[in-house]
Order: C-alpha cells, then structure tokens, then sequence
C-alpha cells in the first residue's frame, strides 16, 4: 500500500519520566493468552492455565516518532504492557512528544532523541526498531518520487541499527516497502549483520483492511474475520487470499474484484479523503502496534503467533514476499506457503511478479550503489 507512512526523520535531545502505574491493557490481534495482573508480569500460556510468567521487559525505538504515523504509533506502544522502555528519534520534536507520552500512567519510560547526534542512544540496547521515517504520500506523487527521498532515510537509519543494536528486530514501515526491506537488507549485510529472521516489512494495515471491508460487506462481526495478504505492500502487488477468508462468506466474481481493488487501493482512497493534508497515519499506526506486539509476544515465549509480514522468502520466485510467518524468540520461525489459491488469486499472483522483482531490484541496486 502507497499510503504514505512516514514522519520526518530522526532524533532528540531528552525527557524522559517512568510511571509507576498498571500498565493498560494491550493492543493484539488475537491474544490467546491474554496479559493479565500490574506492570511487568506478563502471562505467557498456550491454555488458559498459566504455564510461565515471564518478566517482559523490553526497550523499543520508534524512528520518525514525530511524524504523522510515528505519534499515535508512539502512544499505541506506551499502553503496550511487554514494552518498559520507549525510545522516540526524530529530526526534530520528539522532546515535545516524549514529554506529552511521559504523563500517561502506563509502566513505561519514554526519552526523546533529536538529531542524528542522538541516534546512537535512542537505539543502544534495542530489541525492536521500528522505522516508519521518511516523507507520506501526497496526491500526485508516483511511487518513484517516494522512493528517491525515502531510500536514503531507511539506509542511513538501517546503517545506525547495525551499529547500535545489531540484533534488534526491525520492523520496515517506511515506504516503498517492496524496496526499503530490501535496501535495509543490503545495508545489514554490508555490515556483516543480516538475519533474515529479524527483518520485517509491515504489511499489517493491509490485512487490518482487508479483514474490515470482508466484515463490513459480509455482515460478519469484525473481530472475528481473518484474511491472509500475501505478495507485497503497493497496489496490484498486495493480494487478500479470499477463498482462505474466515468465517467463509459466499462472494460472486464482481464483489471478489471490487474488495481486492479496495484493499490495493486503501491508501489512495485516505490520501484522496484528507485533500493533500495527509496519508494513512492512524490506521497505519494501529496495524504497526499491531505487528509490533506480536513480535513482542512471540519474542516473550507466546506459542502460536502467526502474522502475514514481507519477509525474505522463497515461497515464490522473487526473494522477498509477504505470506503468513510463524514468529519465534529469535523472529521469523516459519514462512508458511500459500496454500490453496483460486483461479483469480492464482491470475492476480502471476500479474504481481514483475512489478515485486522489478522494486525489489531497485531497492538492492540503491543499496550496492552506496
């Protein structure tokens, strides 16, 4: 999706303040064991039997946290109950928005960091980063645009995880995300420090779509639809998998069509809606708290954390592909295959492949060109 995720870029000076009191509750998708009890204690069970209580406490870093997405997606994070430690960078505000953050009462310090001078602490002893930098999407920008100014950000950000927290997860939100995984691979690699397992571009907010717009036009309870987006995160290259859609709703040809075109078209159709003023940044933000915490959960020992995400594959012919992941302690724990596809998913897969090599090989050429 184009939607144009991004804030400005990078880090701050600092405020930070810890508060003492029960964390609210967690945002997650769908948390079989649920968080329960004050602060830190994190309930870790595949019943509802508590079989471990583990401490969880772990330090995230929001990198563009001034910007549109990078706000309410800081303030998702700081009700996150596994997160003790968030770290917000950008270019400039982020002293502000750390300070606004450190008054809500959840068991959380927030420290801003301004200025690429500050970058090496809002990152040192990170388990996740999370980079939604850059510049959105406006009206009458082509995804070329996009990407000469955001190709640059994610590679110099990419640059200083491998130096400050070379182990840390990253989830890419950056757009174009087709490419600027790909790009932060090249970087991580240069400096000797790619896995695979840790490196995640957000396709959440195309399944947060999907799931709605299957619900709304099938009159099923929100909450309780699942839809797999496999492929990419732009236009024709993002594909719900309807035939794998849960609770199963009969959908003639047409319907199929026009929910697909909606889903691709997400971003356009809220670039179009704020008239130049904006991008996706709410949705975007809720789908990368979304993402954010099931890494979490699964990095804190949850079983059975399953997330569509645009990992390195090779489920496909091209080496970098969205489609459902079994996350682990380490990351990625299992990229799933397709599975039973239809006719018209099967047509729609084919068509993308051109497009997903074609900025894929962008984003790599970028990179070595560095």
């Amino acid at each position: 999706d184009s939607s144009g995720h991004h804030l400005k870029t990078h880090e701050s000076m600092s405020a930070s303040a810890t508060m003492n009191a029960r964390a609210c509750p967690a945002l997650g998708a769908r948390r079989t064991n649920a968080v329960r009890g004050a602060g830190r204690k994190v309930v870790t069970a595949t019943s509802r039997r508590v079989a471990a209580v583990t401490s969880a406490e772990y330090k995230v870093a929001v990198l563009g946290a001034a910007g549109g997405i990078g706000q309410s997606l800081s303030l998702l994070l700081k009700m996150n109950p596994l997160i003790t430690e968030l770290s917000l960078y950008d270019l400039r505000g982020t002293a502000g928005v750390a300070a606004d953050l450190s008054h809500t009462n959840t068991g959380c310090t927030v420290t801003g960091y301004e200025g690429p001078e500050n970058l090496a602490a809002a990152l040192t002893g990170c388990d996740l980063v999370v980079i939604p930098a850059g510049v959105p999407r406006k009206p009458g920008m082509t995804r070329d645009d996009l990407f000469k100014i955001n190709a640059g950000i994610v590679a110099g950000l990419t640059d200083a995880v491998a130096t400050h927290c070379p182990k840390a997860m990253i989830n890419m939100i950056s757009n174009p995300v087709n490419s600027t995984v790909p790009i932060a691979a090249e970087v991580l690699k240069k400096r000797g420090v790619y896995d695979p397992k840790k490196l995640f571009g957000v396709t959440t907010l195309d399944v947060v779509r999907a799931k709605t717009f299957y619900a709304e036009k099938n009159g099923l309870e929100t909450a309780k639809v699942d839809v797999p987006v496999v492929g990419g995160h732009a236009g024709i290259t993002i594909l719900p998998l309807w035939s794998q859609a849960t609770p199963k709703a009969a959908m003639t040809d047409d319907v199929i069509d026009a929910l697909t075109k909606r889903t691709q078209d997400g971003g356009t159709e809220v670039v179009a809606a704020k008239a130049g003023k904006g991008s996706a940044t709410l949705s975007m933000a809720y789908a990368g708290a979304l993402f954010a915490d099931a890494c979490l959960r699964a990095k804190n020992g949850e079983a059975g954390v399953v997330e569509c995400t645009y990992v390195e594959s090779s489920v496909t012919e091209v080496p970098f592909f969205a489609s459902k992941v079994t996350l682990g302690k380490e990351g990625v724990e299992t990229v799933h295959g397709l599975g039973d596809i239809s006719a018209y998913e099967q047509k729609a897969l084919d068509g993308m492949m051109d497009e997903l090599k074609d900025s894929i090989g962008k984003g790599v050429e970028f990179a070595k060109a560095l």
